[in-house]
Parts: C-alpha cells; structure tokens; sequence
C-alpha cells in the first residue's frame, strides 16, 4: 500500500519488493490482505494501479499467497481476546505463525512485542 499510495516510506517497501521479486528474500501476503487493499483501492478510485499491482503479483519469484482458513479465523479471534489486536492484524499475526516466519514485516507497532517479532521493510536483510 505504501508505494501504491505513493506514501513516505516508499522506497524502502519498494527495496523489500525488489528483493521478493529477485527472489533473494521470501514472504508472503494473505488473501484478506489482497482483499483489503482490492477494497481501498477501489475506494480511493485507483483502479488502473490495482489492476497493474495484482499482475504484477506473479512476477514475484519469492511472494507467496497464504489462504486464510476458517481454523485461522477463529484463531485469529483468540488472538484479539488475549493479545488485543484487532481482526485484520490478528488475521496477518495468525498467518505468520502458521507459516513460522521469522517477522512480521510492517510499520503497524501493534505487533510490537508479540512471540513473531515485527521488522520494518528496511530491517529486512538478506
């Protein structure tokens, strides 16, 4: 979202892109992720960059999927009874730990001190 948007921190999300897409570094994104970004896009008008953004998708040698099951949803609602996220970041929280990854790459500080640490794009090293 952040270089669709053209946000500050652009150019550090778009160093993690090249690296996903080079394949030197691997993550993942959630279909209710896709989802969500679908809908803000959309709401914010920007439907020739949504369509560019998720063609692009497959050139990502590195970016895989995940597809968020019902198990996940309910555990992600335990996540937001006991952690005190709310839904969508426990959805994310719940997909990271299911994948064992080793952060959660975001700049949202609520998955600060959770059992996943939480990087920034431009923690993330090779």
């Amino acid at each position: 979202m952040e270089v669709l948007l053209s946000g500050p921190r652009k150019g550090e999300c778009k160093r993690l892109l090249v690296l996903l897409r080079d394949g030197r570094e691997s993550g993942a994104i959630t279909d209710f992720a896709l989802n969500s970004i679908i809908v803000i896009m959309e709401n914010a008008n920007r439907l020739k960059e949504l369509r560019v953004f998720l063609l692009s998708l497959s050139a990502y040698r590195a970016l895989h999927i995940y597809h968020t099951s019902l198990a996940d949803y309910v555990s992600a609602a335990d996540v937001v009874l006991n952690e005190g996220l709310d839904m969508d970041d426990a959805i994310q929280y719940v997909a990271a730990v299911s994948l064992g990854v080793a952060a959660v790459v975001s700049f949202d500080k609520h998955f600060d001190n959770l059992k996943v640490p939480r990087k920034t794009p431009a923690q993330v090293t090779v």
